[in-house]
């Protein structure tokens, strides 16, 4: 049965702390002192405002535990009830207005217990508001119960005095057997996530890891709730351990607990009708609005979560949107948009500017007989619609999947393909480059917007959004490895089948032949190994396209980034750039920590730091972020050099002028079909008859979709191309090429 327990009423609203956890010499309103800081200066009613407020049909266990500012007005006081010590600001004879919603400012048809009150705040019809302390010009209406209990841990992994280790708060981000679990805290960056998820077998790790966050926190109880200034709760029913800041908005929320909501008057959150969500830290900025459900979860800042969207043990990222579907044990990186009822994300580690289409399941674990499973996906990842995915997969950047049900485990090496599940054929094909060859409207165009919708004010760690970068670079190195060698052996096969050859010889073969743009490559079947757990057929076309374009990309990258170092200098010859350049440059790994693309190799020497105890908390670990943030353009521009002399032989320490103009010269020609690339696939949507058969005429179709010769993006790609052209000529022109 429910245990009810009674005590004497003179109790209520005191004691909050029990006794045995009060430090010495402490009361219980030690941590309530400290933690209202707004400089009013209260005092104790007078005789008059006590006779007014019994007038007022106002109620108190104690009047002398009544305390007030000196423009306080009993008049604004009306039908309350009050227990323990409450604390009252300023009270005005105004009236507050948010949003359409007027209510004079006082205190009205509330029962209130022992919390603190900032100037001309409103308080109307709040049924049980307990242990809080209120802002200036807060509204809250409409309002079942607002509490705060002594060990409120406002959505934080911690633990209190006397509190056992198993009701330890943890995100099992991932993994669904919480393999990976991380223990959330107010402040926690997409990269503290991804480091903490990783290196489960480096226990000092872990252990460093679980003592920053431990040290943020102490474990003392009697904390109050907090809501900031400008904040309006109305018509909400349950919020209980929350801390909310500044210039929130909560309106209609079923339920509300253990929470920290961030919020300040730049960057505002607001909550809307029917959501319910517990155990979980929210960012500044963001909106969850229209019955969401989110459990044991981090929502980073500028991030939504609408429509019915559930988040369960799971890490959001930035500038991120999840609507009406279901997302479990995952972590995501900004910059992911997911907006369909019917898909379902579980057990996976997308890595930022991630696109989920209706339909898609990624994480059905029956091919395995324990939900260990797991995905991870590089930057770009798209499943289309209906895609079905089985754990464990893994992606490179960019890829994005036809529609199909995908029976096997994937590991796709090459970024930029369009994987298809071919049903007739029994054989998985894989088109390399797709999005260069048919859709570099959309690759260009989703770079450009999450530059462009990054709100974020703080921005410790430095989000890479282009698709050009360090992991995609790399990819193709690898990928064009893979081409030569596949290439290879397809001609071997078909040609030379009683030959036998070393994997270096096909590689060399398969070099000679893409090189050349020998036309046999044509009739070949290419075919990929170790990319899907079966064995069928794994098809790769175009694969001399690819090659070549791969090439050119990579030579065009490096190109991009010398431009940018020659800005940051005034170089006036050939020989000068040259001397700015390191002699060693090598091929580097790179390793994505919240789409903050880092070396291995700092992040080796970082965790080391954090072994010998150098790194001892969690802001020494953002300062890493920052430092690495800061050198990230040279690093990216030594990476494309390196990369340039990897793939192309060049070395720009030892090129010649009229081989440097030629570099630079041929970087033109790349930019010139990647931006007629994004105005033809934009166009094929504007000639394909089947486009236009649903509007009467061209006129219709312009109004309804937007012109195509008016497209704000496309008119943008082509300044930026005549910017470049004349910024490569200044360079030319400047050096004396």
């Amino acid at each position: 049965m429910n245990e009810i327990i009674k005590s004497n009423v003179d109790e209520l609203g005191y004691n909050f702390i029990p006794k045995k956890y009060l430090p010495k010499g402490k009361d219980e309103y030690w941590l309530r002192n400290k933690q209202n800081q707004n400089g009013i200066v209260y005092r104790q009613l007078t005789t008059f405002e006590i006779e007014s407020l019994v007038r007022n049909r106002n109620t108190s266990d104690n009047w002398n535990r009544i305390l007030v500012s000196d423009a306080f007005s009993p008049d604004l006081v009306q039908n309350c009830k009050f227990f323990g010590l409450v604390r009252i600001g300023k009270l005005e004879p105004y009236y507050l207005e948010f949003h359409n919603l007027r209510r004079p400012v006082g205190l009205y048809n509330s029962t209130i217990i022992s919390s603190d009150f900032g100037d001309n705040v409103c308080i109307d019809n709040v049924n049980y508001l307990s242990h809080y302390i209120v802002g200036n010009d807060v509204m809250i209406v409409n309002t079942n119960e607002l509490t705060t209990s002594d060990h409120a841990k406002f959505g934080n992994g911690i633990l209190k005095e006397g509190e056992p280790e198993f009701i330890r708060i943890r995100l099992e981000i991932c993994n669904e057997n919480g393999g990976r679990s991380i223990i959330p805290f107010d402040g926690m960056l997409p990269g503290d996530a991804w480091l903490w998820s990783r290196f489960r077998d480096d226990e000092i790790l872990q252990q460093k890891l679980k003592e920053f966050t431990e040290k943020k926190f102490d474990n003392y109880r009697g904390y109050y709730g907090k809501i900031g200034e400008r904040t309006v709760i109305k018509n909400c029913k349950i919020i209980k351990d929350v801390m909310i800041g500044s210039d929130a908005y909560l309106k209609g929320a079923n339920k509300l607990k253990n929470l920290t909501i961030n919020s300040s008057a730049k960057e505002k959150t607001q909550i809307g009708e029917g959501c319910e969500l517990v155990n979980g830290i929210i960012g500044y900025g963001c909106r969850i609005f229209y019955g969401v459900k989110a459990v044991r979860f981090i929502l980073a800042s500028q991030s939504q979560l609408k429509y019915g969207a559930r988040l369960i043990n799971s890490y959001l990222g930035n500038n991120s949107t999840i609507s009406c579907c279901e997302v479990l044990n995952s972590l995501i990186f900004p910059a992911h948009e997911q907006h369909h009822n019917n898909s379902f994300l579980c057990a996976a580690l997308l890595m930022g500017q991630t696109n989920m289409a209706a339909g898609a399941t990624i994480g059905s674990n029956h091919n395995s007989r324990s939900p260990d499973g797991e995905l991870v996906a590089g930057r770009g990842f798209w499943p289309g619609l209906c895609v079905s995915l089985k754990h464990n997969s893994r992606f490179a950047s960019f890829n994005i999947l036809a529609k199909g049900d995908y029976p096997a485990e994937l590991d796709i090496p090459f970024p930029f393909s369009l994987v298809s599940n071919d049903v007739s054929k029994d054989e998985l094909t894989i088109m390399p480059a797709y999005w260069f060859l048919h859709n570099m409207y959309a690759l260009a165009r989703n770079s450009w917007k999450y530059v462009d919708r990054d709100k974020r004010t703080d921005k410790t760690q430095l989000i890479e959004y282009d698709f050009l970068a360090p992991d995609s670079i790399g990819e193709m190195i690898r990928s064009l490895t893979l081409f030569k060698k596949y290439t290879g052996k397809a001609y071997a096969q078909k040609y030379e089948q009683g030959k036998k050859y070393s994997e270096e010889e096909l590689t060399a073969l398969g070099k000679k032949l893409l090189e050349a743009h020998n036309s046999v490559i044509g009739e070949l079947e290419i075919t990929a190994e170790a990319v899907e757990n079966s064995d069928r057929k794994i098809i790769l076309v175009k694969v001399l396209a690819a090659y070549h374009l791969f090439k050119e990309l990579v030579s065009f990258h490096a190109v991009v980034q010398l431009m940018g170092f020659i800005k940051t200098g005034s170089f006036k010859t050939l020989s000068e750039l040259q001397a700015e350049i390191p002699s060693r440059l090598n091929i580097s790994a790179w390793t994505n920590i919240g789409s903050q693309l880092i070396p291995q190799s700092a992040l080796d020497s970082f965790i080391e730091q954090i072994h010998k105890g150098k790194i001892k908390d969690w802001d020494q670990v953002h300062a890493f972020y920052k430092k690495q943030a800061d050198s990230y353009a040279t690093d990216k521009f030594h990476y494309a050099l390196a990369a340039l002399k990897e793939v192309h032989g060049i070395q720009i320490r030892k090129i010649d002028k009229v081989q440097f103009k030629n570099l630079l010269q041929q970087s033109i020609g790349t930019k010139e079909w990647m931006t007629k690339g994004i105005y033809d696939s934009r166009a094929k949507d504007y000639s394909n008859p089947f486009r236009k058969m649903v509007y009467t005429n061209p006129a219709e179709m312009n109004i309804v979709t937007g012109s195509l010769e008016q497209n704000s993006f496309i008119k943008q790609e082509i300044e930026a191309l005549a910017k470049f052209k004349k910024e490569i000529k200044e360079i030319i022109t400047n050096m004396k090429l």
